[in-house]
């Protein structure tokens, strides 16, 4: 007779997100990879998590796998909204407590800085209400370029926040600074941030309530 093991599988993570909202920009490069596995545990750890895609991003994860893994609509038009009365942009960012754009290509980095809102993921940017944090990964010299440490110099004095990149081999054959961070560098940096303060949502409540 074939006995059944009872299952003892437990959550791989701690439901300590609940109720956080999180806004992820994925732009185009190979490491756009890497932003799935974060969405993924964000999303296990109880945080509601909405992707934005550029049209670049999607040449390296399909808009169904972000769709799949937050389990909602994958944003990449700007003028397409379930409420006539929505003004995307605006109402997104509203309710984010944080916003993660990953991996933040050069090209996304100079939009920030310069304030250029071109494509919805540059746009949502410049329309945050919440700290916003950059993965940056793009080849080494793309990274030593001073207009590249312009750009990031000028957002960290605005107080973006800045995870990576790291030194290591990047899809352009070459070893050096320039590569995305992994995924659990990523989620380390940005949990702390979420957990400062209460969710947006709950501030809102009690404002609402008092």
């Amino acid at each position: 007779m074939i006995r059944m093991k009872k299952s003892t599988s437990e959550r791989a993570y701690p439901l300590d997100l609940v109720e956080y909202e999180v806004l992820v920009g994925a732009c185009g490069g190979i490491a756009a990879y890497k932003v799935c596995y974060v969405v993924s545990e964000l999303v296990q750890r109880g945080a509601g998590v909405t992707v934005a895609m550029t049209e670049a991003a999607k040449q390296f994860v399909g808009a169904v796998t972000f769709q799949a893994l937050s389990g909602r609509p994958v944003l990449d038009n700007m003028w397409a909204a379930d409420d006539i009365a929505q003004v995307q942009h605006i109402e997104r960012t509203a309710r984010a407590d944080l916003f993660l754009v990953a991996p933040a290509t050069a090209n996304m980095i100079g939009k920030i800085a310069n304030g250029i809102a071109d494509e919805f993921v540059s746009t949502l940017v410049i329309g945050a209400d919440s700290p916003v944090v950059l993965a940056p990964a793009m080849n080494d010299r793309m990274w030593a370029n001073p207009i590249v440490q312009r750009n990031v110099t000028t957002l960290d004095d605005m107080g973006y926040t800045f995870v990576g990149p790291a030194d290591g081999w990047l899809a352009c054959r070459s070893i050096g600074p320039g590569r995305m961070v992994e995924p659990r560098q990523i989620v380390d940096t940005i949990v702390p941030m979420l957990k400062s303060s209460p969710p947006k949502a709950r501030r809102n409540e009690e404002s609402s309530s008092s």
